[in-house]
């Protein structure tokens, strides 16, 4: 017969609805707390487990120091040589640009890095071997206690360094294939050294402080302290790797909007290498804008420097010529009336020519669309319209006059312009000599060496306790939402199984059963029913009790069958302490232990197991053999499993078998069968054809629906009536679990009057 699952529903009205259910995606808070409450001690040993896996780490893990700097860039205007400030302001104002926008570029640029790294030779990377895990540790704990010193080898370990081992290597040239490989110095007797490949191929031996060659290898060691055998991984990285890190590693930051301060952090395992790299970075950076501006300089100064031969050899010629018309004419000066004439025309002409030679140089650095381009183009014309208005005066003067005013104008205009360029090759000079760039250093390079980087011990302890506490809770809860065992004794009644009884979960009767004793071959009885009567899993049981007394009645036989659909879901316990309970009422009551596979009734009841069932059937004992008596359960009788047989089934199918629950339903009151799990084996389906009742021990939590039903369909197609359920571990949750649990109605104590 088919058995089908259903979802429970609650038909309307008061008396039957048992409460509001919660809404589909609601969260029940109280279920979270009682299932977290139940799983705590998980939580916090898995809590715990993190903390010390933090603290560990905080211990071991090798610190990173950070160092610091703090860089300032001027924001000053670039203004072209021979260019006023007035003329160049002009124009219309250039567009407001940070200045550290570009520099934060240039600092971590290739170019400044690159010689950082060339300087401190940061592409040879050199590590020293330690002794895996706690190596490190020990030789960080050895220096930090014994400054400059070298530790000994520990047990004998001398190709591991265990503090104060030092290498340092001033060059190392490789050939191309061994780029990137990591090659292994042993350190020998005196300084000595051996250079090997990971394959153990000797590239070259040397002597610290002296240069070795061999085989397109090179390598200065500067300094080598270590012990006789020592290894150390040393390795050429490649330099654009090197670089690529470094630009990532280091990090430069603007202070504030439009503030020009600049500040650098780098970090590394060691805080004078930190230390040494920022502060080249920042030195480097610093030398090359310097040069910036001295190269500028030396590029107007060359500019200058051109123009003066042709302007002194113009002035030549124009002095050639006013003498000879001079001579020719005997003309001395200019009239005293024209002076003022030719002054305001040498003026213009001087301007003029000084302008272009600014805008030749201008024409070198911007496009004519430049402010600064567009400016010195409109002086030129001012100054041209002003010299052409000055033609027409000059054309009304004699023909002699006129010359003679030419000329001297030439002169003079070739003059000034000679001397103007003399100036400023003068000031070019002095300005590459004594270059001074726009940036400056603020704070060098710095390290705290009293707190690291990395670890923070706080912030690292704090955040692993958090996340060990989140993902234990966050555990807890994805078993119970994969468990989804029932928890409402509806959803087994939904079933066609009527709950016979709930038995509160007991956490006496779990320290019960997973009691051992001292000794093996000691014996100690592990029943509720004797050590904690008052239970109230025992006042479940009585419930049962009285349950089973009148539904027997309608039975074919005393023979009563408990299975389960599973193992672990208490069916053993329940045996045990209902014979007890029932034995208590004056029944005569045989306990058989029906379960030759795995069966433990008889740890229950503080006997052995051999001398039991299978030896019953087998033929090997006899039936006054196979019962003993309980100690402290008058009226209860147990028969043990026996000895594992290869064949439990098939003895279970045996004549003997039936002819014993025949003869002992008989001398019996009633006779309890604990079988094997139903889903598991088949014994219980054999076990159940003999039994007038049978009934199913469900797990709260544990079995699922669709477990209990499958269990129930197996036994009925074989034949088996399953009479009802037993809801073992009911837990008191959260809204709409509904554990229909027992109040606790002890005796009121007797006090010293009562009589």
């Amino acid at each position: 017969m088919a058995t089908q699952l259903i979802t429970r529903t609650f038909p309307p009205g008061p008396d039957l609805t048992p409460g509001p259910a919660p809404r589909e995606g609601d969260v029940d808070l109280p279920t979270l707390v009682a299932t977290l409450n139940q799983n705590k001690r998980m939580i916090l040993l898995g809590t715990a487990a993190f903390f010390l896996a933090s603290l560990l780490y905080v211990l071991v893990v090798t610190p990173t120091y950070e160092a610091n700097a703090v860089v300032q860039v001027e924001n000053r205007p670039a203004i072209p040589p021979g260019v006023s400030t007035n003329a160049a302001m002009q124009g219309p104002p250039p567009i407001s640009t940070s200045p550290g926008a570009t520099e934060v570029q240039l600092l971590t640029s290739r170019r400044v890095i690159g010689e950082a790294m060339t300087r401190l030779d940061l592409d040879v990377d050199v590590q020293p071997a330690r002794l895996p895990l706690l190596g490190e540790f020990i030789a960080r704990r050895y220096q930090k206690s014994h400054p400059g010193a070298l530790s000994s080898p520990w047990l004998g370990l001398s190709g591991y360094g265990w503090g104060g081992d030092v290498l340092e290597v001033a060059h190392l040239e490789v050939p191309r294939e061994l780029t990137g490989a990591q090659l292994r110095l042993t350190a020998g007797e005196g300084g000595q050294y051996v250079l090997s490949t990971p394959d153990g191929r000797v590239l070259l031996r040397g002597k610290a402080g002296v240069p070795a060659r061999a085989g397109g290898t090179e390598l200065l060691v500067r300094r080598l302290v270590a012990n006789p055998g020592m290894r150390f991984d040393v390795t050429r990285r490649d330099p654009t790797t090197v670089m690529a890190a470094l630009k990532q590693d280091i990090t430069a930051t603007e202070q504030g909007r439009n503030s020009g301060v600049i500040a650098l952090t780098y970090a590394n395992a060691d805080p004078e290498r930190a230390r040494r790299v920022l502060d080249e970075v920042t030195r480097e950076y610093v030398h090359q804008n310097v040069a910036r501006t001295s190269a500028e300089a030396a590029s107007r100064l060359k500019f200058v420097t051109e123009q003066l031969p042709n302007v002194r050899e113009e002035l030549a010629k124009a002095q050639a010529a006013l003498n000879q018309f001079q001579t020719r004419t005997q003309t001395l000066d200019v009239a005293v009336q024209n002076r003022a004439l030719l002054d305001r025309t040498i003026a213009l002409d001087a301007g003029i020519q000084q302008l272009r030679i600014q805008m030749t140089e201008v024409a070198n650095r911007f496009t004519p669309s430049h402010p600064t381009y567009q400016t010195l183009q409109q002086q030129i014309n001012q100054f041209q319209g002003e010299r052409a208005a000055l033609q027409g005066q000059i054309r009304d003067l004699p023909d002699t006059q006129q010359g003679l005013f030419r000329l001297n104008r030439d002169v003079e205009v070739t003059n000034q312009t000679y001397a103007n360029l003399l100036d400023q090759a003068q000031q070019l000079n002095i300005a590459r000599a004594s270059a001074v760039g726009n940036a400056r250093v603020i704070d060098p390079a710095a390290v705290n060496l009293n707190s690291p980087a990395w670890p923070k011990p706080l912030p690292v302890l704090a955040a692993g306790t958090a996340l060990g506490a989140v993902l234990m809770v966050a555990f807890v809860l994805m078993r119970q939402l994969f468990r989804r065992g029932v928890e409402d004794p509806v959803d087994i009644e939904l079933l066609g199984l009527p709950v016979y009884a709930s038995i509160p979960f007991s956490e006496k009767g779990r320290e019960l059963t997973q009691r051992t004793g001292g000794r093996r071959r000691e014996r100690r009885q592990r029943l509720l029913a004797l050590s904690a009567p008052s239970d109230l899993a025992m006042e479940a049981l009585r419930t049962l009790r009285t349950s089973l007394h009148f539904a027997r009645m309608k039975t074919r036989n005393n023979l009563l069958m408990i299975s389960a659909p599973s193992p672990g879901v208490g069916k053993t316990f329940v045996c045990a302490n209902l014979a007890v309970t029932i034995a208590q009422t004056g029944q005569r009551v045989l306990l058989i232990d029906a379960d030759m596979r795995r069966g433990t009734l008889h740890d229950a009841v503080g006997v052995r197991w051999e001398g039991g069932l299978s030896d019953l059937i087998l033929g090997r004992i006899e039936l006054e053999d196979a019962i003993r008596r309980v100690a402290g359960a008058d009226n209860l009788s147990f028969i043990s499993r026996g000895a594992v047989p290869s064949n439990p089934s098939e003895l279970l199918m045996h004549e003997n078998f039936s002819a014993l629950l025949k003869n002992v339903a008989h001398d019996y009151d009633i006779v309890l069968i604990d079988t094997p799990p139903v889903l598991a084996v088949t014994d219980a389906a054999v076990i159940g054809q003999h039994a007038g009742t049978c009934l199913l021990v469900v797990r709260w939590g544990l079995n699922q629906q669709r477990e209990i039903a499958l269990a129930k369909q197996r036994l009925e197609q074989n034949g088996v009536e399953v009479k009802g359920a037993i809801f073992n571990g009911v837990e008191k949750r959260g809204a709409g679990q509904y554990a229909y649990t027992y109040y606790e109605y002890l005796p009121a104590p007797r006090t010293a009057g009562s009589r």
